[in-house]
């Protein structure tokens, strides 16, 4: 097995949890069930009721940090 790259495979989030990420997830080749943040497989393995819930909130975020990239930057002396 592989040692884990910080940065490539895993981060730390601000409460200082391990976060996988996509890479790793895709490297590894299968949803492992446990609800993974950065999940790409969908949550294919994980219970029906949590991983409702969990494409619920991925959609919400994607659509909320669409909202914020929409927002016009302002220029310098306007508000």
């Amino acid at each position: 097995m592989k040692k884990l790259a910080e940065g490539t495979d895993y981060y730390y989030d601000e409460q200082g949890n391990i976060v996988l990420t996509e890479a790793y997830h895709l490297n590894k080749g299968f949803c492992c069930g446990h609800g993974c943040r950065h999940c790409p497989y969908d949550y294919e393995n994980v219970p029906e009721t949590r991983r409702n819930l969990l494409l619920k909130e991925r959609k919400h975020a994607a659509k909320e940090n669409k909202k914020d990239n929409s927002q016009p930057a302002l220029q310098p002396g306007k508000k």
